[in-house]
């Protein structure tokens, strides 16, 4: 008789600790359907992607899989616990729960710390066998992934697009970014054949359009040159995320746009050349920014960012400066997080080394609250001063300015139209006081 396997993507809480819901899921992970698929055929398995259905707590699985992201993971204890309770054996795994595999082993009984392609099926084989060890753990000597189970989320309410992993890591060195704290400068890359196989998959399953998952495609410009190439043949559109300094490479940047690239997404973090040398980030210059993301727009290609508030470089001024920089740079999709000292990063160690951290519940961070002293201001100055940017960057003006009104409305109405929608949803999250996330 088949064992039965549960997977959890947990939603992430709002303000009122219930778990933020939509109608419809558009950036489905993929670490749990690549779970599926590394799962022997003994395992009968489902996924639960909460954001979009509810936990089923009165399962009848052998076996309770959660994964965490980010402040997330908040909800994966309390949902880790209420399995417990229940009786039932719980694993975590993701990367906050790798970044404190301690911590988050109080609340399940087994922590899957980093990759699991190598020791998947040795955890598996200890659950079946009831001799769950308390950590997993081993490093990728290659990556190569089987095909994900996409057949696992199809029947749920999802976008128009289904993710596909080229790389993973990264070799950069941030102090405050999780992908460094696990990786520490390694980066993986699949083959090129392993990913076009993927990309076919998708096709082959009705969807034009794929999400390129990798930490920085741009680590590598011979490898993303032969992967467009190959994309190109395909005639589909897809998003990625790089570095910004591929805005340099207008060669790459054409063939790119010719494969069907779509939207890149960038975490820029901050305008401030002292902050991003505080964030061990002193490669990136932004004076370069603008220039940078023109030639990107000016290849067809859509700018989405990611910036953060709170280094030792940002003063109040510098921030709601960054108001007018996302105006003067027409980014079309900006997100902002406050700088969050979390568990299991250099960042932490810095800032408790320092005793600059005013938060000691961990359970409490979210991005969206300072935790830690910043240099140039208080803490409740620093999440006043976040929550203004938000609101003046997601003024109606401002969002009509970059989408409806834009020079480019002419050129690609259906795309402007839908980045309206989008920010028009960011507005309402911000109204919420809910920080606007990729999920």
């Amino acid at each position: 008789m088949k064992k039965k396997l549960l997977l959890i993507q947990p939603s992430p809480y709002d303000d009122n600790r219930q778990p933020i819901k939509k109608r419809k899921l558009y950036f489905v992970g993929l670490a749990l359907p690549l779970l599926a698929a590394l799962t022997p055929d003994d395992w009968d398995i489902d996924i639960c992607l909460e954001t979009i259905e509810d936990v089923p707590f009165d399962s009848d699985a052998d076996l309770i899989g959660i994964s965490s992201m980010g402040h997330g993971i908040i909800r994966s204890i309390d949902i880790a616990r209420e399995f417990r309770q229940r009786d039932k054996p719980v694993i975590m795994g993701g990367y906050m729960a790798s970044l404190m595999p301690k911590e988050t082993k109080k609340h399940c009984d087994s922590v899957l710390i980093g990759d699991a392609e190598d020791v998947w099926q040795e955890l598996l084989h200890d659950a079946s066998n009831g001799s769950l060890k308390p950590f997993y753990q081993r490093a990728l000597s290659t990556l190569k992934t089987p095909l994900p189970r996409y057949d696992l989320v199809l029947n749920k309410p999802i976008g128009d697009f289904l993710p596909v992993q080229a790389g993973r890591g990264c070799p950069n060195a941030c102090s405050f970014c999780s992908i460094h704290c696990l990786y520490r400068r390694r980066y993986y890359r699949r083959d090129i054949a392993g990913v076009m196989r993927d990309i076919r998959h998708v096709r082959l399953l009705g969807f034009k359009k794929f999400l390129l998952l990798d930490d920085n495609i741009y680590a590598d410009p011979g490898y993303m040159k032969k992967l467009c190439l190959e994309i190109g043949r395909l005639n589909m559109t897809w998003m990625s995320q790089c570095s910004i300094s591929i805005g340099r490479n207008k060669e790459l940047l054409n063939i790119l746009a010719d494969s069907g690239c779509i939207a890149l997404s960038f975490g820029l973090e901050s305008i401030s050349k002292e902050s991003l040398h505080t964030m061990d980030k002193s490669w990136a210059n932004p004076d370069e920014y603008q220039e940078l993301i023109s030639a990107i727009q000016e290849a067809g290609i859509d700018v989405s960012t990611e910036m953060v508030v709170g280094a030792d470089g940002d003063t109040l001024e510098s921030i709601r400066a960054t108001t007018n920089f996302i105006a003067d740079t027409g980014i079309i999709l900006p997100r902002f997080y406050i700088l969050t000292p979390i568990p299991g990063t250099d960042f932490f160690k810095q800032m408790q080394q320092a005793q600059r951290i005013c938060n000691h519940d961990i359970y409490s961070y979210n991005g969206s609250e300072a935790v830690h002293i910043p240099r140039h201001m208080t803490p409740e100055q620093l999440t006043a001063a976040y929550w203004e940017l938000y609101e003046r960057v997601f003024s109606i003006r401002r969002i009509l300015g970059r989408t409806l009104l834009s020079r480019l409305v002419l050129r690609r109405p259906g795309r402007q139209l839908f980045y309206l929608i989008a920010n028009l949803y960011y507005r309402h999250l911000i109204h919420r006081r809910i920080a606007p996330n990729i999920f």
